[in-house]
């Protein structure tokens, strides 16, 4: 196999363990907000067994109040799956990522492998653990994912630290569509509408109802034209049917 060959059958062999991490991370992002609408299924075999060993429904089920927690962490721990691929594939496909005169590829591998080992203390308390040539520096990718480690050693791993679950999967689809040339395909078939209309500002999610359910209280109202401010930049602004209209002729 001649040199170009063997680099894109690697190529591939990376993009395809990133699209794979990237559906994962999808995947436990759409569980975790299935949770929050209420919509998630908990169901479990009533009795399932593999191999030796069998469980029924009261040991391995989980309960609704133990859902949300459980999906928090299922998304958080996708990172981790994201972070590492990312890692394997730079380490692959670029002659000494750490000194690289790209800085792309300095900042995907130093943040890929700085979160990866964050996550090697523990799968579900990452705590930052940063190499002594790391500390106090900015490693980013622009307009994508940027980790100021400055005081982070030792630290319990937060979403603000490198930006949030949507840093992460932009964070992928740069490096898959970017440092490695393969594009996502415009014309690919994409998922069907969502059968609940939610948009969502960081954490808070934002449920198009036709009704107001019983027993809800009203905390905030807005009409046409008027917004609701949510803090940090963040606002719901109400339009009317004559904007939206217009709005969808402009698009």
């Amino acid at each position: 196999m001649n040199p170009n060959s063997e680099r894109e059958h690697c190529v591939q062999e990376h993009a395809g363990r990133l699209k794979i991490a990237e559906q994962q991370f999808r995947l436990a992002a759409t569980v975790n907000l299935a949770v929050t609408n209420g919509v998630q299924t908990l169901d479990v075999p009533v009795k399932w067994t593999f191999g030796q060993h069998s469980v029924r429904y009261e040991d391995f089920g989980l309960r609704p109040d133990q859902a949300p927690l459980a999906a928090a962490c299922l998304e958080h721990t996708a990172v981790l799956a994201m972070s590492g691929v990312i890692r394997d594939a730079i380490v692959a496909l670029f002659e000494d990522p750490k000194n690289h005169s790209d800085s792309n590829v300095v900042g995907a591998y130093q943040i890929s492998r700085l979160v990866r080992n964050a996550f090697a203390h523990s799968f579900v308390a990452p705590t930052w653990s940063i190499d002594k040539d790391c500390r106090s520096k900015t490693f980013e990718i622009r307009d994508v994912i940027r980790l100021d480690t400055t005081e982070l050693q030792n630290q319990p791993m937060q979403w603000p630290h490198y930006g949030g679950p949507l840093a992460i999967f932009k964070f992928g689809r740069f490096v898959r569509e970017t440092l490695l040339g393969d594009k996502v395909d415009p014309l690919r078939e994409t998922p069907p509408y969502p059968t609940l209309e939610c948009y969502q500002l960081d954490r808070v999610v934002v449920r198009k109802i036709d009704h107001i359910p019983e027993g809800a209280v009203e905390v905030m109202r807005a009409g046409p034209g008027e917004r609701i401010d949510f803090g940090d930049r963040h606002y719901l602004e109400v339009r009317s049917n004559d904007d939206a209209e217009h709005s969808e002729e402009k698009s």
